[in-house]
């Protein structure tokens, strides 16, 4: 089987992350491949943590809950795929792409790494139950007034970047009901996938 490239779409609290991992998992058992996980929310947490010049830039933006401008994004997303990237090795991106822009960088870039297929999961979660949950995450950037700032954003922005895709030659998208349990929302990824 060829290594495939899935990408995750989903508003914040949708739940992406805990089904990514279950997808790594869920891989490796099949086919003993390795994934390369990229997420620019990762990516950013490191360069806040670091607290270098760039890091206090975008600390301030992501607490106003602005999107990182896309040169910043797809330098980091570039940066991950040069360094972990291989042939044999699944890829799998979460939060990116998030703006048209960065829609079609990631499309020079699966056209780059000759990655033809490429399967977008979608993962719907009502406004609602994803500032329910946010707010029971409690990350120091899940206040009410920046989740609002970022559901708006979302719309906007990460929307418009998933229908980017819509209709293009090696693109297929897969919504998936996100407000199911853990368990029942991968059940219906693996088989939406034709796992």
């Amino acid at each position: 089987m060829q290594p495939q490239t899935f990408v995750f779409f989903g508003q914040v609290g949708s739940g992406k992350g805990t089904q990514v991992d279950l997808l790594v998992n869920f891989l490796k058992k099949r086919d003993g491949r390795e994934s390369v996980f990229i997420s620019p929310g990762n990516e950013y947490r490191k360069l806040i943590d670091h607290g270098n010049y760039t890091g206090v830039l975008v600390k301030e933006s992501v607490s106003r809950g602005n999107l990182q401008p896309d040169f910043l994004t797809d330098s980091l997303v570039a940066n991950a795929l040069i360094s972990s990237l291989t042939a044999e090795k699944h890829l799998i991106t979460d939060g990116y792409p998030r703006t048209i822009v960065q829609a079609k960088t990631f499309e020079t870039m699966a056209k780059f790494f000759k990655r033809e297929e490429v399967k977008i999961i979608y993962i719907k979660v009502g406004k609602e139950e994803a500032m329910k949950r946010n707010l029971l995450r409690g990350r120091h950037d899940d206040t009410k007034e920046g989740l609002e700032k970022r559901f708006e954003e979302y719309e906007k922005n990460v929307v418009p970047a998933m229908d980017y895709f819509k209709g293009k030659q090696g693109y297929e998208i897969y919504a998936i009901n996100g407000e199911q349990s853990v368990e029942d929302v991968h059940k219906d990824i693996i088989q939406a996938l034709g796992f």
